[in-house]
């Protein structure tokens, strides 16, 4: 097993729109020693957003952009990529699509946790559409993220049985679970090529 030490740990950005629970769940997957990765940046397109109290609690850097303009917010985060030395970008929860410019910037770099079993249900509401469908499973993809949406190369997936008398919200919870394990698994995967 290789030890990583500060010194050597990959330099990491998370983006954020929402609650952050990914984002928390990784920064203390980060703080374990046997952890690849370091967060230095959390990017959010949501000044309101609940997950910005983690990079607060934890005294990491972050950073709130206006995506009206996407191309000087893109311009403007790359900027701060590069200074912070980053070479991974975690998306968790992040609504915006980046633009194709920016991900072959950093191709291979970025990954992206989505809420189904892709192919299966790209886009949003998932649960909602795999429960109208009377599907038997859901479950959480991550993926690289490429220039289409939701369509990158496959690195890990969960699968989570629908039940029955389950809601969007009840199925939501039952994955967002596998997600906290599933996403350092790729984490450790990735670490490996980078």
């Amino acid at each position: 097993m290789v030890k990583f030490h500060g010194l050597n740990k990959i330099q990491t950005a998370v983006f954020i729109s929402g609650a952050g629970s990914n984002l928390k769940n990784l920064i203390k997957f980060s703080l374990k020693k046997r952890s690849p990765i370091e967060i230095k940046l959390v990017i959010s397109d949501n000044s309101k957003a609940k997950g910005l109290v983690y990079p607060k609690k934890y005294k990491i850097d972050y950073k709130i952009y206006n995506f009206k303009k996407k191309y000087t917010a893109e311009n403007n985060i790359i900027k701060v990529l590069k200074k912070k030395k980053i070479k991974l970008i975690c998306l968790a929860g992040f609504m915006k699509i980046l633009t194709k410019r920016f991900i072959q910037k950093f191709n291979g770099k970025i990954l992206n946790i989505h809420p189904s079993l892709l192919p299966d249900y790209k886009g949003l509401n998932t649960h909602y559409r795999a429960i109208k469908n009377k599907e038997k499973f859901s479950g959480c993809t991550i993926h690289y993220v490429n220039a289409k949406l939701d369509s990158g190369k496959i690195i890990l997936q969960k699968k989570v049985r629908i039940k029955k008398n389950d809601s969007p919200k009840t199925l939501a919870k039952k994955i967002l679970k596998q997600e906290h394990i599933l996403y350092p698994k790729a984490i450790l995967i990735v670490s490996a090529n980078l």
